[in-house]
């Protein structure tokens, strides 16, 4: 307890001492775990969007007209059979003709001229699936196209593959873009502690070298390493609390101000984040400074001490 103590004293008076070098030390910390913190929140936005747009994926089976009640009987049960053993398929709902065209009419009720010139309903029947993952998409489709209770009735008996609709390729590239979007984030966070790292390592060295006359007399006198070390350690980590602090402060503001603005501009998008989510962000931002403030320290000491 004494050591410690004697660490804390020591670190508060050296960042008296080297003022102008703590407060660099704290900015440094302060904006790159600000950073962090709103890159952790557009990346969890982002996997809401990108989530929501992944749910709305379904499998679509469009049926030839001249299906009989038998034929459509026989693929329903295959259905059910996939609902119940692969686990993927979350529902199958059978949507008879005029059900179809209804649907149509809602979807193009801004433009009613189109439903106008139909010719009676040529729209077939429709089973439209929903996956419980989306991801595994393509092999729920392959398995449907390999069963003939299908592929007699599939609206274009010569290719049933053009009877089965899914969003294909645009799925493909929606998969492709949101995996990208999440490796960019974390990319980006790893970045950002490499260079909050290096910057108060930095800073940390300038604070030795400050003190290079009073480490060498603690090390003639006997002093061991760890105990020159742990005030330049103490030093680091709370300069990095108190960056931290300031990073969660500035963070707040924005999470009340600028957060709801972004989601009132586009309500109709799922960008709304947890409140739980952000107290965890802090948690996160607070131990992960502590942490960086610790070892950038401890990294410049290690450098200086083998000198």
């Amino acid at each position: 307890m004494s050591k410690i103590l004697y660490f804390l004293k020591e670190s508060v008076v050296s960042s008296r001492r080297n003022l102008g070098t703590t407060i660099g030390g704290i900015v440094t910390i302060f904006l790159s775990l600000l950073m962090i913190g709103v890159t952790i929140i557009i990346s969890i936005m982002i996997g809401n969007l990108a989530s929501s747009f992944e749910d709305e994926v379904n499998v679509r089976l469009y049926i030839a007209d001249e299906a009989t009640d038998e034929q459509i009987a026989s693929l329903d049960n295959y259905l059910k059979t996939l609902e119940n053993d692969t686990g993927n398929v979350a529902s199958v709902d059978f949507r008879n003709k005029d059900q179809v065209l209804e649907d149509f009419q809602r979807q193009t009720a801004n433009n009613p001229d189109i439903v106008n010139q139909l010719d009676g309903n040529p729209l077939p029947r429709t089973y439209v699936i929903t996956l419980r993952d989306t991801h595994k998409v393509q092999d729920t489709v392959s398995a449907i196209l390999g069963n003939e209770a299908f592929t007699a009735i599939a609206d274009n008996p010569d290719d049933p593959s053009d009877s089965i609709k899914y969003g294909q390729g645009t799925v493909e590239r929606l998969f492709a873009v949101t995996n990208v979007i999440r490796y960019a984030c974390i990319v980006a966070v790893v970045l950002l502690v490499f260079i909050s790292l290096v910057f108060l390592n930095n800073t940390i060295r300038l604070a030795i070298l400050a003190r290079r006359r009073e480490i060498s007399i603690m090390r003639l006198v006997g002093a061991t390493n760890g105990f020159i070390r742990g005030p330049f350690v103490t030093e680091g980590a709370l300069q990095a609390l108190v960056g931290a602090v300031f990073a969660i402060i500035v963070l707040s503001i924005v999470r009340v101000t600028v957060f709801p603005a972004l989601e009132n501009m586009v309500s109709f998008l799922p960008l709304s984040v947890d409140p739980g989510v952000y107290s965890a962000i802090y948690l996160v931002l607070i131990i992960a400074g502590v942490c960086i403030g610790m070892l950038g320290s401890a990294i410049a000491m290690r450098r200086y001490l083998k000198v």
